[in-house]
This record gives structure tokens, C-alpha cells and sequence, in this order.
């Protein structure tokens, strides 16, 4: 059986992007007839046509259709390959993207990424902030390499990587009336009013629903735009609020607040990686995701 080579693939998406043999020869500098050629061979290895013919040019059969799809796939891997192992060659470089939900940004990337970069100082990678259905979204569209969100929005055809978890907390001021308590349900919060973050959204909503499940109401005070400016409010007594634990635990000195852990079950909160296809990611994203996955945290059972 007659070999099938890289190049008589590339030519063949070629023609079936252009939709005629001559079209296709002008842009892979080539005559005609050996464009021609090439196809004709293709045929005869598999033994069936690839093209149909007419004087408008040509369009692929069913199995040319099939075909022109793994030719695609092959083209896209030997091109990955290529940069990989130039990535090898040289040394670990390239540029990441990453998108994260506010949580993870507030908690530890900032961190994470800081010690990434130090031990491969060829590797750029950049962060941009997300909600979280946006970041699954930024990923599947291919506007980032990695995704950092909540496992809550882990739907769709993407690969979700258990990563992290945090705990959500009451935060209060120190002449608050629950400022000593040592932990406390949700529900116990709903005699005071509460600020919220707009970034918060779906853990606002959450709230609202759970208030209803007891029959009370979730009265929000406020809604701000930053962790600093709901800290600053709960300072002056404004209200409490519900964050991660994790994302405020080293402002509590700063702006004087009390953290007090939330009991109920779902005060446990999950962040999941998400990529398109972790074997398809690039030399520099891969070692990022393996840094990240690493130095990640023993998980804990919920409770």
C-alpha cells in the first residue's frame, strides 16, 4: 500500500479549502498536474474517490469528508509537535494564558504564578479575571490556555481537574454582636444584613435561596465591587459579609474584622482547572498546570 505523506495530506485540505486543483497548486507553488497527481494517488491507496469533480471546481465526497477531518487533526498535531519539541530544543519558553474567577486570584494565584515564573523566568503567563461561567466559556472558545473556576460551572465538553478547595466564613467587625462567636450556621446570620460582592453572584443568589428554604429573608445592605471596599464597610458596621475564608484571612488584622467558619455543608466551596484538552496543551502550559496541580493542597472530605 502506497505511503501517505504529510504532504499529500496538507495538499488535499488545500484543495477542499480552495474548491479547485488550480486555486489550491497557486498557493502551495506547485504545478497543477502535480497537485492532480498527488490526489490521484490518495484515491488509489484508499480505493475510493475523494472528490467530486465538476466545472465549477471540486467539493469532497462523504469519505473525503472524512479524510479532510483526520488530515486536520494529523496537521494540527504535527504542527504541536513541532513546537514542542522546538520548546525542548531551546528550552522551556512560550506564553500562557490563564483565566480565573476572583476567588482563586484573592486566595493564592497570585502567589502560585509568582513561583512558577521564577523557576522558568522564559515563560510568560498572563491572568485575567473572570466569573466563572466565563472563564469555562473563555477556555472552550480557546481564549486561554488554563481556567481556574468554581466546580459548580465545570459543564460542557472540557476536561475539569479537582484543584483546590476553600471555606466560606462570616466576616464581621470587632464591635459586631457576633464578633466572638467561634463558628455559626448561615442561618444565624439572617437577623443582620448583609453586604454582598458583586463578583459574588452566584454565591449571592445561593444565599438568597437557602434564606427562603427557612422561611427568611437575606437582606442585603449593600453590594460593592471590591474586597476592599465590603472590608472597609464591615469595619464601619455597615453589615457582615460571606466570603472565603481563605481569600481574607490575612486582611483581618489589617482592617480589624473577625472571621467566624460557616457550618453548613455546602460552606465548602470546590475550584477546578479546566482545560480544552490537556494533551493538546503546549510545553509551557502543561508545566504550568503540573505546577499548579502540585503544589495544590491535601483535599478534605466534606463534611
Amino acid at each position: 500500500m502506497q505511503h501517505l505523506d504529510h504532504l499529500s495530506l496538507h495538499l488535499f485540505i488545500l484543495v477542499c479549502d480552495e474548491g479547485t486543483i488550480a486555486r489550491a497548486s497557486e498557493r502551495a507553488f506547485l504545478a497543477p498536474s502535480a497537485v492532480s497527481k498527488r490526489i490521484s494517488d490518495i484515491e488509489a491507496r484508499f480505493g475510493t474517490p475523494l472528490l467530486k469533480r465538476s466545472k465549477r471546481g471540486v467539493e469532497p465526497t462523504p469519505a473525503g469528508l472524512a479524510l479532510l477531518r483526520h488530515a486536520r487533526s494529523l496537521t494540527r498535531a504535527m504542527e504541536r509537535l513541532d513546537s514542542e519539541l522546538g520548546e525542548y530544543a531551546e528550552g522551556a519558553r512560550g506564553h500562557v494564558r490563564v483565566l480565573a474567577n476572583v476567588s482563586s486570584i484573592m486566595e493564592f494565584l497570585p502567589e502560585e504564578l509568582s513561583a512558577f515564573m521564577l523557576d522558568n523566568p522564559r515563560i510568560q503567563a498572563d491572568i485575567e479575571e473572570r466569573f466563572s461561567p466565563d472563564v469555562v466559556r473563555g477556555v472552550a472558545e480557546g481564549n486561554a490556555d488554563l481556567g481556574i473556576c468554581r466546580r459548580s460551572m465545570a459543564v460542557g465538553d472540557l476536561e475539569f481537574l479537582p484543584y483546590r478547595q476553600d471555606h466560606l466564613a462570616v466576616v464581621v467587625s470587632a464591635s459586631h454582636p457576633l464578633a466572638d462567636r467561634s463558628s455559626i450556621a448561615f442561618e444565624e446570620t439572617l437577623d443582620f444584613d448583609h453586604l454582598g460582592l458583586s463578583a459574588f453572584a452566584t454565591l449571592n443568589t445561593f444565599m438568597r435561596e437557602d434564606a427562603s428554604r427557612h422561611g427568611r429573608e437575606l437582606r442585603f445592605r449593600s453590594y460593592v465591587s471590591s474586597f476592599d471596599a465590603a472590608f472597609r464597610l464591615v469595619q464601619f458596621g455597615l453589615g457582615l459579609a460571606v466570603f472565603p475564608l481563605e481569600a481574607v484571612a490575612r486582611y483581618a488584622q489589617l482592617f480589624d474584622l473577625r472571621i467566624i467558619p460557616l457550618t453548613d455543608d455546602w460552606g465548602l466551596g470546590e475550584l477546578v482547572i479546566c482545560v480544552r484538552d490537556r494533551e493538546a496543551l503546549s510545553l509551557s502550559a502543561r508545566r504550568l498546570l503540573d505546577h499548579l496541580l502540585l503544589r495544590a493542597p491535601p483535599r478534605q472530605s466534606a463534611r
